[in-house]
């Protein structure tokens, strides 16, 4: 699984986690934490907007959020509209990987 931050500028952070490994609470407040490094390093801003999922809203990531500075965006359940990565992001990685096989995962690396 792939972890992507992004911005009308392009991708700040990616985080690949191992195969079988799960996004949990701690995970999620640790990339917030790395992603306020790289945003400090790159670019200036405090906003941060992602979706209502568990992972993103229980009590690490939301801590760390606001110990980062961040601004968080409110997202409304069911909110096509609100969903960038659907039409910019994944479009272009899905025309990039469109018809490419892997015969196991370290092919792809």
């Amino acid at each position: 699984m792939v972890s992507i931050f992004w911005d009308n500028e392009g991708v700040l952070l990616t985080d690949c986690l191992e195969k079988g490994k799960t996004v949990t609470s701690v995970h999620y407040a640790g990339l917030v934490s790395k992603l306020r490094e790289v945003i400090k390093e790159k670019r200036r801003g405090k906003l941060l907007h992602h979706d209502n999922a568990q992972v993103h809203t229980s009590h690490a990531p939301v801590a760390t959020i606001h110990e980062c500075g961040f601004e968080l965006l409110p997202h409304p359940p069911y909110s096509p509209d609100l969903a960038p990565s659907d039409f910019h992001l994944f479009k272009h990685l899905k025309d990039s990987l469109c018809g490419r096989v892997f015969e196991d995962d370290e092919v792809s690396k």
